[in-house]
């Protein structure tokens, strides 16, 4: 196979960066599909942060990348109530990237009889919205989540992630969410379209068996599993599915060009 020839879908942290750090071989990786005018796409599964947040932390730590070129189960979260119900509303526990992509797509973010509860990953997380995320769904609003991840990587380790914050509403009141991101196909066929590529020729590069390689599998992609994240060595064969390629790092996926 012809690497150097494929276009690109990556995750982020633990692929390119960890938490605040940049992972080696990173820049030169990006570097070299630049050069190689090769297309790619940042997909990432954290809806905390915008896409201009997001290349804003790339360039310091010596990214260059469009806002453009990096796509968030935000994003493909607004996008999808968009396309369920214009103009609708949502009861939203998140960070800023959430909000503001609900926004943009026209929605109400509401505490008032919403058409959606919503969650993404937050920092603040209480009884009270715990509480309020069981009425609303009791009383009829659909329950969506930006991704499935139960834990996330961060400077302090392995941290709780949005399919953790779900979980004590699916048990309250028996309604499981409907989680946008990765590995749902949806957004990754999203994130074809949006990279203007087909499957055959495009690689998806993950840390995660669980969402980034199943995701790439599911659509039919190449699919390189980097060992700078979430899942170790060890983990791989308890999947029933393997990836493409196992690489210790992005720097060794560079070797492959």
């Amino acid at each position: 196979m012809n690497y150097s020839q494929k276009n690109y879908i990556m995750d982020m942290d633990g692929v390119i960066y960890f938490g605040n750090h940049l992972i080696d071989g990173a820049k030169d990786f990006i570097d070299k599909l630049k050069k190689n005018r090769n297309k790619f796409l940042f997909l990432t599964n954290n809806s905390s942060q915008t896409p201009l947040e997001l290349s804003k932390k790339l360039a310091l730590l010596g990214i260059e990348v469009s806002p453009k070129e990096i796509f968030t189960s935000a994003v493909a979260t607004a996008l999808f109530l968009n396309k369920q119900k214009k103009n609708g509303s949502a009861y939203v526990v998140g960070s800023n990237g959430l909000y503001n992509a609900i926004h943009d797509v026209g929605y109400q973010i509401t505490e008032y009889n919403p058409d959606y509860v919503v969650f993404g990953e937050t920092r603040s997380y209480s009884l009270e919205m715990i509480e309020k995320a069981c009425k609303f769904i009791i009383e009829g609003a659909r329950f969506v989540g930006t991704n499935p991840d139960l834990t996330g990587p961060s400077d302090f380790g392995i941290v709780p992630a949005v399919g953790s914050l779900t979980a004590p509403i699916e048990r309250a009141t028996g309604v499981k969410p409907y989680f946008i991101g990765k590995p749902n196909p949806l957004m990754m066929r999203s994130a074809l379209s949006r990279l203007n590529s087909h499957s055959e020729n495009t690689v998806m590069i993950g840390d995660r068996m669980d969402t980034d390689i199943v995701a790439g599998l599911e659509t039919g992609l190449e699919t390189i599993l980097v060992l700078t994240g979430v899942t170790k060595i060890s983990d791989v064969k308890q999947y029933p599915y393997q990836p493409s390629r196992i690489c210790n790092s992005i720097k060794d996926v560079l070797d492959l060009f």
